[in-house]
């Protein structure tokens, strides 16, 4: 039987404290290696990797290029966040937070810098105007659903996928709290996607963009491994959109880019041109 935990008066960190992520986890900021990233030659340099959050980005890049727009042409470079490459010195500063996804806009050399996932899809939409409906009323449902994925998903991501998936030990309540939570989650789309086509109403936005990764990917058994402990069937319009979803080319080529596991096929571990894509397709 597990011994019962009692919290000490005071919290201190234990390095190496388990957990897949142990060897970069840590309870302080700022950069730990001096290292500039490196720069291709685009306006827009994406410093990610094919996590549910970096995959939202490059969906969007990807979707902007699909339309005919030259003008959102990018450079992707790897960020290996197993090796601690966000704590690059050149990460930090454009990321202080050091979490991918990461984006540098040249701006003719009045570089913007752009973190967070949800900022980014929001600042090519507004660069672009696209994926943003600019009536009023539709672009405050569309960004109601941003802001709720990028309030919601760390209970998908850092509670239960990291509980069902990573931790080192199994424990039932932080899985049965995190699933019951998620679970919720789901039921929320799918009662919103009986309403209309997409997320926020009939046309596509920034707002599957950002929801797709975690939840249409959780229901399609691509995220944790986790479909059938999550009963996803009972899901019938999330897995509908996803489906839907999944046909765009625009997005299939988005979860290849700073892809570096799975079938060779399946990755563009960097992407600078379409001709990275010549040979490679995902399921």
């Amino acid at each position: 039987m597990t011994e019962k935990y009692s919290p000490p008066k005071v919290w201190t960190f234990a390095q190496g404290n388990g957990g897949k992520f142990s060897n970069i986890n840590r309870p302080t900021a700022g950069a730990t290696t001096q290292q500039s990233l490196p720069v291709g030659e685009h306006q827009f340099q994406l410093y990610s990797l094919a996590t549910p959050n970096g995959v939202k980005v490059t969906i969007m890049f990807e979707e902007l290029l699909e339309l005919g727009i030259k003008e959102a042409e990018y450079d992707a470079f790897l960020i290996n966040i197993g090796e601690g490459d966000q704590f690059l010195s050149g990460f930090v500063e454009v990321n202080p937070n050091s979490k991918i996804p990461a984006l540098v806009d040249k701006n003719n050399g009045n570089e913007i810098n752009v973190f967070e996932s949800g900022s980014i899809l929001l600042y090519l939409a507004e660069k672009f105007g696209k994926f943003l409906p600019k009536d009023h009323p539709s672009r405050v449902k569309v960004m109601n659903w941003l802001f709720w994925q990028m309030g919601s998903a760390p209970f998908v991501g850092g509670g239960f996928g990291h509980f069902y998936a990573y931790a080192p030990e199994k424990f039932q309540y932080p899985i049965d709290r995190y699933a019951m939570e998620t679970k919720r989650q789901l039921d929320v789309l799918n009662i919103e996607l009986g309403k209309h086509r997409y997320i926020a109403g009939e046309e596509y936005s920034i707002a599957d963009m950002a929801i797709f990764p975690w939840y249409g990917l959780l229901t399609k058994g691509k995220l944790y491994d986790a479909a059938e402990f999550l009963s996803v069937h009972e899901y019938k319009n999330v897995m509908r959109w996803a489906d839907e979803i999944l046909k765009r080319p625009a997005v299939a080529r988005g979860r290849m880019v700073n892809r570096s596991w799975g079938a060779e096929a399946e990755q563009v571990p960097e992407r600078h041109s379409s001709q990275d894509f010549l040979g490679k397709s995902i399921t």
